[in-house]
């Protein structure tokens, strides 16, 4: 019988390249990832049922309306989404599954799944993070002024999480999460199963081997 999969929930201000260290994490370590569902405009490159399911507003309420999402979000003027399905039918097959999702809706899942593990990525400081938003050329001052304002925000909601960690080097940052991720699937409340046949396995082994 398979162990239930982790439940991996990435959140990061924005433009801190969360994604990529997402996508890293899917491509080199082969989790699942649950592809959210969002009412914003696709940026150059990114693929509807890849990178998010684009929806228009009036779909992502019908979607609402049915309890389609584990946990949704307003942010920045849109909807962000978690589809229900697809993550509660990978975790029992005991696969890891990764969300990438903002704040508010980390909190939500953390209340619906306890043993969720919730993970934060920054930036080395708060200039770079703002250089970061300026290099992706994707939206206009007024757009990275809302989302440093929500970054400053978000701060209070940090000790929220149970690791933080830094973005400066792509790789080593991949690697540090894995490294949390697999200290995870070890820990003996994530092993009750294994406790509980090796206790019915000692005790049988006890009676053949009595004098």
């Amino acid at each position: 019988m398979n162990k239930k999969g982790v439940l991996i929930v990435i959140s990061g201000f924005s433009g801190v390249g969360k994604g990529t260290v997402v996508r890293k994490l899917v491509e080199k370590h082969g989790y699942s990832l649950s592809v959210s569902a969002t009412t914003r405009q696709p940026r150059p490159g990114e693929v509807d049922g890849r990178d998010y399911h684009f929806k228009t507003v009036a779909e992502f309420e019908n979607l609402i309306d049915y309890n389609g999402f584990i946990e949704w979000a307003q942010y920045v003027e849109n909807y962000y989404g978690t589809p229900r399905k697809f993550v509660e039918d990978e975790l029992q097959a005991g696969h890891n599954v990764i969300l990438e999702i903002e704040v508010q809706g980390a909190m939500n899942i953390k209340q619906q799944y306890e043993d969720a593990v919730l993970i934060f990525i920054t930036a080395p400081d708060a200039r770079t993070l703002k250089e970061r938003l300026e290099g992706r050329g994707t939206e206009d001052r007024k757009v990275i002024s809302k989302r440093l304002k929500r970054a400053y925000e978000e701060t209070d909601d940090m000790p929220s999480y149970d690791y933080l960690v830094v973005n400066d080097d792509l790789d080593t940052c991949v690697e540090h999460v894995h490294a949390i991720i697999l200290a995870e699937n070890f820990k003996t409340s994530k092993n009750q199963a294994y406790i509980s046949r090796m206790k019915e396995e000692l005790s049988q082994i006890r009676k053949e081997t009595a004098l």
